[in-house]
């Protein structure tokens, strides 16, 4: 399989993974949000993810991981900014 080489596209893969970690894990995000420990719930498919990402993308096109990083706060974190908890 050939790696991705553009950034946009290297984009696009990290939105695409947590954007299906987000619809698969419904409830845990939820109560990860509300109760401060989303990160804690969801390690092990955010673990898995960044291993997919990683695997799919040449390593000089995303050096530190900065999209699938941003892909989460936008995809599991703002689009949650209505749910009520003590972070916000």
């Amino acid at each position: 399989m050939t790696l991705i080489n553009s950034p946009e596209a290297a984009s696009r893969l990290a939105r695409t993974i947590i954007s299906d970690i987000a619809i698969y894990n419904r409830e845990k995000v939820l109560s990860g949000i509300k109760n401060d420990n989303v990160f804690d719930l969801l390690e092990k498919e955010l673990n898995e993810g960044l291993e997919l990402y990683k695997s799919r993308v040449a390593a000089d096109v995303d050096r530190t991981n900065n999209f699938y990083n941003r892909a989460i706060v936008d995809i599991l974190i703002k689009r949650n900014g209505d749910i009520e908890s003590d972070i916000w």
